[in-house]
């Protein structure tokens, strides 16, 4: 037999162990949100629940085992080599496609991709198949298309499902608790505590422990006969333990229950989604395995037909381990992990903050519609009973930055049915992605929550929106994807797999940089806050200063640019200048109110200087990047430089600037602005320059010294500069006024 199908195997081990690592970062939203959103204890106790429910899970796994195998073709109508490309291009697909969506923090389900990914390599396969020997055959002969359709509308059914029931119930939850739940709690909290770890119970029998190929049949029928008892018994004994734990030692219960259900979440997902990320390699070594045997009888592989792998299989447990441990390395590790989990804990957050997502036409129709809707049940609704649930639903505004997302009633809440959900679906044989009902689930109670408010809702709605689109794209992009890369191995055989291995890993580089960068700007937006007086004296100063000196700089190297028409130097700079507008542009939506609410009351001074800083400096920003936006299109255009004469104008306001700033500096770093009317005089000489280099460009043009695009680029330059001049005039008279309020006091 072939070395190829050897490194075949190797590469699918080397890849399942890949899709392992960015399943556990795409699917890890499934099990942490609520514990984390609800800071339910510190991380590493959150991850540690979490990698004992995963490793328990492994152990246990069984889930789609079979759907990999058969589920979506039929084996029999393929050969051993066949059967060995399918499976490597649904591994690679795999590989790429969840990685996009960690890259860019958006959950997804693994289910489906698994699904789409095998069906479009089996077609692929098919195809060439029907192409070159098989001619005249059906691709329904080949492919189980009613079995991927009853798995893939199950799926999306219960996106609507889980979104209605995490409404209803945490509305219900809500009505019965409200915020200020300590008081209700106490009487009611071990009954309702109880009632959810049922649930959790519910979930773990039906969803890890009976589609466990570990677990006997006798023993599965004898726990479906008597499931009624069991819940009964667990519903007691862990009402009765749990009342006893809060009122005797005083215990929390809610985290008690949050982390049952976060250790029960992580175990369905080791027990169901394991096989997701290596089902395909399973798979792939069992058809090895029996090839090699065929091979060692003196028989044909080419001929051998993988009708094998329809039958049963039971899943080696040490593979399975194996895969808990590098699941659990992942989770611990992977930063793109955090980036999934911040995504969903984000959009379900009580209360205002950075928004992830702009606005699009179809958030702001809904939020419009709803609006309406709110204003007729109001119109309809008894006083009385409005007001009961008005005192119901009233929240006591945190302002502490560590504070958790959302209180531990939801959190409870997004477990309890997301466990209830997942296992009525399993006991009905429903197909049904845990991905899309946790998160469907965690949005329909932050709805219900309030925590989309006119301030969020379209932000939050484009949100939802954007998964769901991605959700919805997953199916498409991984049938379109595998079945390209099916047939690129079908006809490029042994130099397709090297092939698309270096393509692999390019894009997992080129992937790891783009989510770098994208940490680098969130980060940016989640900067921390000021809160000292003196701290955010000196922050402004150090801001204004670096303001300036780039500005300066950026302004010198443009001018430099054009003369010697150096289109990569303008296009870096533009680049810079963009950088730094929207670094002041997200200090200005994220960073400005949050810093005035923690000032104290009597520091009305420092709190005007700040937001005139940022808004000056925002100003200065905006005129930078409309110099080198313009520079730089025009050089990539092609057109005239500017006279030397031009250029000597231009560095004659450069230095000005420079001569000004470089006062300023100094009276800072002195604290003494005795000289600031000397400052104030040469700003004037500034303005009285632009004021003689737009004659000196108009006498220019008059005598056709200079072309149409020139002219206006030059007038643009030194309007802009005007601009700049105006906004750092007025940084340093805000800071004289500053000096000179606290001066006086």
């Amino acid at each position: 037999m072939s070395n190829i199908y050897l490194i075949i195997i190797l590469v699918l081990l080397g890849l399942a162990v890949l899709d392992l690592v960015v399943g556990v970062s795409n699917d890890a939203v499934n099990f942490l949100n609520s514990s984390i959103g609800a800071k339910v204890a510190p991380l590493w106790i959150i991850l540690t629940v979490a990698s004992a429910g995963i490793l328990l899970g492994s152990l246990f796994s069984g889930g789609m085992m079979e759907i990999a195998r058969s589920g979506v073709f039929f084996p029999a109508k393929f050969t051993f080599p066949e059967v060995m490309m399918l499976f490597l291009a649904v591994m690679i697909t795999d590989v790429i496609l969840l990685d996009v969506f960690n890259t860019f923090g958006l959950p997804t389900s693994t289910t489906v991709s698994l699904v789409f990914e095998l069906l479009g390599s089996a077609v692929a396969v098919s195809l060439f198949k029907i192409w070159h020997s098989d001619a005249g055959a059906a691709l329904s002969e080949y492919i189980n298309a009613g079995k991927s359709i009853t798995i893939i509308s199950g799926i999306f059914i219960s996106i609507a499902i889980a979104f209605l029931c995490g409404t209803v119930i945490m509305y219900i939850s809500r009505i019965i608790f409200s915020f200020n739940y300590k008081a209700s709690f106490n009487y009611f909290g071990a009954l309702w505590s109880g009632l959810a770890f049922t649930g959790i119970a519910y979930f773990v029998i039906f969803k890890v422990l009976l589609t466990s190929t570990l677990v006997s049949s006798e023993t599965a029928a004898y726990i479906n006969a008597n499931i009624g008892t069991f819940l009964w018994g667990i519903f007691l004994a862990s009402t009765v333990i749990l009342g006893l734990l809060q009122h005797l030692f005083k215990i929390n219960i809610l985290k008690i229950v949050v982390l049952a259900g976060t250790m029960s979440l992580a175990m369905s997902f080791a027990g169901n989604d394991l096989v997701n990320f290596t089902g395909p390699f399973m798979a792939a070594l069992n058809s090895f395995q029996i090839a090699s045997g065929v091979a060692a009888s003196g028989g044909s592989i080419d001929n051998l037909y993988m009708g094998m792998l329809s039958e049963p299989v039971m899943a080696d447990w040490r593979y399975l381990t194996a895969s808990g441990i590098i699941m659990i390395l992942a989770l611990w590790f992977s930063k793109k992990a955090k980036t999934v989990t911040k995504t969903e804990i984000n959009l379900a957050r009580q209360g205002e903050g950075i928004e992830r997502f702009s606005s699009t036409q179809a958030s702001r129709t809904l939020v419009r519609r709803a609006i309406n809707l709110s204003r007729l049940i109001e119109i309809i609704t008894p006083k009385k009973v409005k007001d009961f649930i008005e005192s119901r639903f009233e929240v006591v505004p945190l302002n502490d930055k560590d504070a958790p997302s959302f209180d531990l009633i939801r959190a409870s809440v997004n477990l309890t049915v997301s466990a209830l959900l997942i296992s009525l679906g399993t006991s009905l044989k429903l197909p049904l992605s845990t991905t899309y009902v946790t998160f469907m689930v965690a949005m329909g109670t932050s709805l219900a929550d309030r925590a989309w408010g006119r301030e969020s809702a379209v932000y939050r709605i484009t949100g939802v929106l954007t998964v769901i689109g991605g959700w919805l794209m997953t199916a498409l992009v991984a049938f379109t994807v595998s079945l390209i890369v099916g047939l690129t191995l079908m006809y490029g055989k042994v130099y397709a797999v090297y092939g698309l291995l270096l393509l692999v890993l390019i894009l997992l580089i080129q992937f790891a940089s783009v989510h770098r960068k994208r940490e680098k700007k969130e980060a940016a937006k989640s900067s921390t806050i000021l809160t000292n007086e003196d701290a955010i004296l000196h922050e402004c100063t150090e801001l204004v200063k670096r303001t300036i000196e780039t500005t300066i700089r950026i302004f010198r190297e443009t001018i430099d640019a054009l003369h010697t028409e150096d289109r990569k130097k303008l296009r870096n700079l533009y680049k810079e200048a963009d950088n730094l507008n929207n670094e002041w542009k997200d200090k200005r939506n994220y960073e400005v109110l949050p810093t005035l609410q923690h000032l104290q009351s009597g520091a009305l001074e420092i709190g005007q200087y700040y937001v005139q800083i940022v808004d000056f400096s925002h100003e200065i920003s905006k005129s930078l990047r409309v110099i080198t936006e313009a520079s730089h299109k025009y050089i990539e255009n092609n057109h005239e430089p500017f006279s030397q004469e031009q250029l000597n104008d231009l560095m004659t306001v450069c230095d000005a600037f420079v001569d000004v700033f470089n006062e300023y500096a100094k009276m800072v770093e002195t604290n003494n602005f005795t000289s600031y009317a000397n400052i104030r005089d040469k700003q004037l000489r500034i303005s009285e320059l632009f004021s003689e280099l737009t004659k000196k460009q108009i006498k220019r043009v008059k005598a056709n010294e200079s072309g149409t695009r020139n002219s206006i680029l030059f007038l643009n330059i030194l309007n802009e500069a005007k601009l700049i001049s105006l906004q750092i005039n007025n940084l340093m008279r805000a800071r004289f006024r500053l000096f000179s309020l606290s001066d006086k006091n």
